[in-house]
């Protein structure tokens, strides 16, 4: 590999953890012929990364912003000689408008007459189709499942159901779900919406006894990274996500994934369901839906093409019990957010006291 191009492949992935997966991938397969893999990635020292690219790798394992970032500002650094490009998961990059606008700049910076562009993804949309008219050259579409049937599919060994569930006792429902003694003992992904629920479902579910551990954009990356690798040695068997868990992580055995609020789009649906029953292993997932979520719910059964059966496992009776404990662990839960904000709230005020405040340079968009 020492007679090789630097930058000769570059790898881009929507999620840090993401690309943090695949540049791991990398290591362990190219280490016995000396490959060289940089990754760049936002939550992390611009500096560290500047120096790792003037050391020439071989590939470059990104995500759009942070990558971006350098290209304006990392004097010496082009992508000019870049010979492959791929694109994980290229339906939420193309998809997304901050993402879709930061990958036109970056597809400028490399030229299209010398490069092979890859898109790989699960759920195909009609931007990335318009991106193979665009942006390839004789392009080739490689499908593992027949585009005649249902646009969205999800593996046969998935068992799919749902819960139908009064708004204001959603929190009840899920406790009494995972109190269940088939899910006791299983590790299993809930997620949710937005990190503040996150965070409010994590430390509620603690006080209750549950090894619960959150992953969201608001964590910092040492953060995520700890909470996922956590989760993966099974040290807590609960993790609680946005989206940015949605999407391409390969956790081993994950038993149930939990949909506490229903996605924004059919994909998404098929993405976070796809974090359980993973080669060729079985697994379930159940959603919680609201009367507020009828329409969402009815879509996403018309895009998979079939009706998803509901689940009458418990009864009112059966989440009634668990009324008075889950209100007093929320509010166990909401006292920590505001201990935790107000000491934040200092910190930052005593930082801008002795250095002055900064805005962070993080572009990552990464959480849908």
């Amino acid at each position: 590999m020492e007679k090789t191009q630097p930058y000769f492949a570059l790898v881009i992935a929507p999620t840090r953890e993401l690309a943090m997966q695949i540049k791991d991938q990398f290591d362990a397969l190219g280490s016995i012929i000396g490959v060289k893999v940089a990754p760049i990635v936002g939550g992390m020292d611009m500096v560290s990364q500047q120096i790792h690219l003037a050391k020439n790798p071989h590939i470059i394992v990104a995500t759009p912003g942070r990558l971006l970032d350098h290209l304006q500002n990392t004097k010496g650094f082009s992508l000019r000689k870049t010979k492959y490009l791929v694109m994980d998961e290229a339906d939420r990059m193309l998809d997304d408008a901050d993402f879709a606008r930061e990958m036109d700049k970056i597809l400028a910076a490399i030229p299209r007459e010398t490069r092979r562009t890859f898109l790989f993804s699960a759920t195909i949309s009609s931007k990335v189709e318009t991106l193979q008219r665009a942006s390839l050259k004789d392009p080739v579409l490689v499908s593992t499942v027949d585009k005649s049937s249902a646009k969205l599919r999800t593996v046969r060994k998935l068992v799919q159901s749902f819960m139908f569930v009064p708004l204001k006792l959603k929190n009840e429902w899920l406790v009494a779900l995972l109190s269940q003694p088939q899910h006791r003992s299983q590790t299993g992904i809930i997620f949710s919406r937005t990190h503040q629920d996150v965070t409010k479902l994590t430390y509620m579910l603690r006080a209750l006894g549950i090894q619960a551990i959150p992953l969201h954009g608001g964590l910092s990356q040492s953060q995520r990274l700890s909470s996922l690798n956590r989760f993966k040695q099974r040290m807590s068997n609960i993790l609680v996500a946005t989206d940015v868990a949605a999407r391409g992580l390969d956790i081993p055995s994950v038993d149930l994934v939990l949909n506490y609020d229903l996605p924004d789009t059919d994909a998404t649906y098929v993405h976070r369901v796809g974090r359980t029953a993973r080669a060729g292993k079985s697994g379930k997932a159940i959603s919680l839906v609201t009367q507020l979520d009828i329409e969402v719910w009815m879509r996403i059964e018309h895009a998979l093409g079939k009706k998803i059966d509901k689940d009458d496992s418990l009864s009112k009776a059966d989440v009634a019990v668990f009324s008075e404990t889950v209100d007093e662990a929320m509010a166990q839960a909401k006292k920590q957010i505001m201990e935790e904000t107000r000491k934040k709230t200092e910190g930052r005020n005593r930082k801008r006291g002795k250095v002055g405040f900064r805005k962070g340079d993080d572009r990552d968009r990464d959480e849908g």
